[in-house]
């Protein structure tokens, strides 16, 4: 399979933001193991102006079945149950997005 490039965005509620941050730079062993292990590599977040932004590259053969592994994992849903409530998602995200998706517009390797 091609490796799948996901941008997204959600906004970060402004007192929040350093507990955001601080939780990103020890981020739990279990919550990086199960990323790796659903075929997730080159992830990055971002933050600017009251967002944060999301890039990461997909590289397994079956995206939904990987997104659904890591959303059964116990650990990895206590770290969301932690990182939630910092965020605001954007009100126009799709049908079931927490962070919403964006679409490339360019890439260059």
């Amino acid at each position: 399979m091609q490796t799948m490039r996901i941008g997204s965005v959600i906004g970060v509620r402004p007192e929040k933001l350093e507990e955001y941050r601080q939780l990103h730079a020890a981020v739990w062993p279990g919550v990086a193991r199960m990323i790796t292990e659903c075929h997730i590599r080159n992830y990055s977040i971002y933050y600017r102006d009251g967002f944060l932004f999301s890039y990461f590259e997909y590289t397994g053969e079956d995206y939904e079945a990987d997104m659904a592994k890591m959303a059964a994992d116990p650990e990895t849903q206590r770290w969301w149950d932690i990182c939630k409530p910092c965020q605001l998602p954007l009100t126009g995200r799709g049908e079931g997005e927490w962070w919403a998706a964006m679409d490339e517009v360019f890439h260059q390797d």
